[in-house]
């Protein structure tokens, strides 16, 4: 029995939140911590159906009825246990309501074994000393909407391995990782999913242990050692969050307590067709203090920077991948509400919290106001994914030269609608899986034209309103498909195209860091200005990115030909002088002349009074930085 002198360690308040759905950091009372005054460490388990649980592991031979867990207080089941140290494996026997008895890991579990073992890690995970106060000090004054956001995107396991190692080690990726991406210019780092999870194949993407950095890659503290390590660089780092689902594994959430406890009761809504894996119930408060406490988990421990937010398309939409038979919501719509409500609250908690950090959606269908704020009716996500933006693009670049004339506005019909949210532009791994190709695989044309169109459309989506994102091998045209089982194809670097693409990349980062007009107003049509638009016989854009006197003029040409004398419209008088040519020779281009300089004349086009003549490369890019003459404007 639980002796009265330790109940003071089992503050009612929490439960009370966690019962209610409104926990914000469950992981401070539940799972395993250490009690220093009375020296034991508590366990604390939500199985509000379970018959009986107790707690086994190395520390009693695995004995069930060595240490049995007694029933608190509104399902959440305690014990107090001595002399543990930390690494000492673990798990609950938990008695089912349905007669079961099964070894369960610990839902709050912060270490866990390397798979394929399953058990839980007895783990303090304080201790770290951070070092980057200063870096979370200007995050608080940051504004992602307004600064320029360019995302790397990774798989911890896949971008350098090591010899003799089967995996590689947080701390290793961490001091390779800060100089490789602060010297390519990018802004942030985005890692696919490092909770824990059993399966390889599954990138991360189905956990068991949502509060467990996964063993793979080494303990907790090595993993705040890559979150600090990336701060001293002045890189923040967004990881992927799956509060979409999780995997039917024995020993994980599915079925914790005998009942379908995590997951949704009724089968018609439980599963995912498409995944073979179980829906959250969003309905069940503890399920939301679960989940957003989980959120709350890796900003408040591990200094994480923004949350990108898996498959929200799955979550909001009652029949997603159902073919027709699905559970309806209470008016007989296909919108599952309690989601809507839970997005909304973590986005809420989260940011109003963490000043300076940004939530995204991963949603691939037009539901309306992700990033707008609750009180006004919105999802409050921070950025949503433009995946209308990459479908239309990649379409278009896969497509013959001779025939992109007749399908001209894939490349401009992203702007109907750019300002309806505030948009990431993501060329992501999804993208280079599967049969899909690799980016420069799935450029149109020869060996040189493949090189020469990815540098275009780089050119063109740096230009293009909405922040960055692009993979890991993206930088420096991997020409394989992605493959989670090895490393990135480094070798190509010793390839003049690949080296070339590369160094390309960095002055693209570059540019668009230093030309405040590029990242500014991403949300309005003061910070865009189409100038040539309608040029479908040549495959030619133009248009000019502006914020207060900054202002930069991209003219984009889609086709292998040169095109010498061509007229680019200009809003006033004034003068061009070239940032970047994607057509120069030391990034592999042919290296055609386009004007350094270049003043404006006073000859109208496409509705304007002035314009300016230009070479543009084949398959080339230009950037041009515009000045205009004071007193002179359009």
């Amino acid at each position: 029995m639980m002796q009265d002198a330790w109940k003071k360690y089992l503050p009612e308040h929490e439960i009370y939140l966690f019962n209610t759905g409104e926990a914000q950091r469950a992981y401070d009372f539940f799972g395993c911590h250490y009690i220093e005054e009375i020296g034991m460490h508590r366990f604390c388990v939500w199985a509000p159906n379970a018959r009986h649980v107790s707690v086994v592991g190395d520390f009693n031979e695995w004995d069930v009825a060595e240490t049995p867990m007694e029933l608190f207080k509104n399902g959440v089941w305690v014990a107090f246990v001595p002399k543990l140290v930390d690494g000492e494996n673990y798990k609950y026997a938990v008695h089912g309501y349905d007669g079961s008895r099964i070894l369960k890991s610990d839902p709050f579990a912060f270490h866990c074994e390397v798979r394929p073992q399953t058990a839980s890690k007895v783990w303090d995970i304080g201790g770290y000393e951070w070092l980057d106060h200063t870096y979370m000090q200007k995050r608080i004054k940051k504004n992602p909407l307004r600064d320029a956001v360019s995302i790397y995107e990774l798989h911890i396991g896949s971008w350098r391995t090591k010899e003799d190692y089967r995996f590689p080690s947080f701390r290793e990726v961490a001091d390779e990782l800060a100089d490789y991406v602060s010297d390519m210019g990018y802004t942030h780092v985005e890692i696919m999913p490092v909770a824990e999870y059993p399966y390889d194949g599954s990138w991360g993407y189905q956990i068991t242990a949502f509060y467990a950095i996964t063993s793979r890659y080494g303990t907790p503290q090595d993993f705040m050692y890559f979150v600090d390590k990336l701060h001293s660089r002045g890189i923040g780092v967004i990881m992927d969050w799956v509060p979409g689902h999780f995997p039917k594994d024995e020993h994980g959430l599915a079925k914790f307590d005998g009942t379908h406890l995590f997951e949704h009761e009724n089968v018609l809504q439980r599963e995912h067709p498409q995944w073979g894996t179980l829906i959250f119930n969003y309905g069940r408060p503890e399920v939301v203090s679960f989940l957003v406490s989980n959120a709350m988990f890796f900003m408040d421990k591990y200094h994480i920077d923004g949350l990108r937010v898996d498959a929200v398309t799955s979550m909001l939409y009652l029949n997603y991948a159902r073919d027709g038979y699905f559970v309806p919501n209470e008016q007989g719509g296909n919108i599952d509400l309690n989601a809507v409500k839970f997005l909304k609250k973590v986005n809420s908690v989260v940011l109003t919290n963490y000043a300076g950090a940004m939530t995204i959606a991963e949603e691939s269908t037009a539901y309306p106001m992700i990033t707008k704020p609750p009180y006004d009716g919105g999802l409050g996500f921070t950025f949503k994914w433009n995946m209308g933006f990459m479908h239309d693009t990649l379409a278009y670049m896969e497509m013959d030269h001779y025939f992109r004339q007749f399908e001209h506005s894939k490349m401009s019909f992203s702007m109907y609608y750019a300002f309806s949210e505030n948009y990431i532009l993501a060329y992501s791994h999804d993208e280079v899986v599967h049969g899909k190709k690799s980016m420069i695989d799935k450029m149109f044309g020869d060996y040189w034209q493949k090189f020469a169109a990815l540098r275009t459309l780089y050119a063109f989506m740096f230009a293009h309103p909405g922040k960055k994102l692009m993979f890991m091998g993206d930088e420096f045209a991997q020409f394989i498909e992605w493959d989670f089982k090895k490393q990135l194809d480094w070798f190509l670097l010793d390839y003049d195209s690949h080296a070339g693409m590369q160094c390309y990349v960095k002055k693209l980062n570059e540019v668009y860091r230093q030309q405040n007009a590029l990242f500014e107003i991403e949300d309005s049509w003061d910070g865009f200005t189409w100038l040539n638009v309608e040029d479908n016989e040549k495959s030619v854009y133009a248009f000019m990115r502006n914020a207060g006197d900054s202002h930069v003029v991209c003219v984009v040409n889609f086709t292998p030909v040169v095109r010498e004398d061509y007229l680019v419209a200009l809003p006033s008088d004034g003068k061009l002088r070239l940032l970047l040519s994607s057509d120069d020779e030391m990034y592999g281009g042919s290296g055609v002349k386009s004007a350094q300089e270049c003043v404006t004349q006073k000859k109208g086009i496409n509705g304007f009074e002035y314009s300016a003549v230009v070479t543009v490369p084949p398959l080339g890019a230009l950037y041009y930085e515009f000045a205009a003459n004071e007193g002179k404007r359009g």
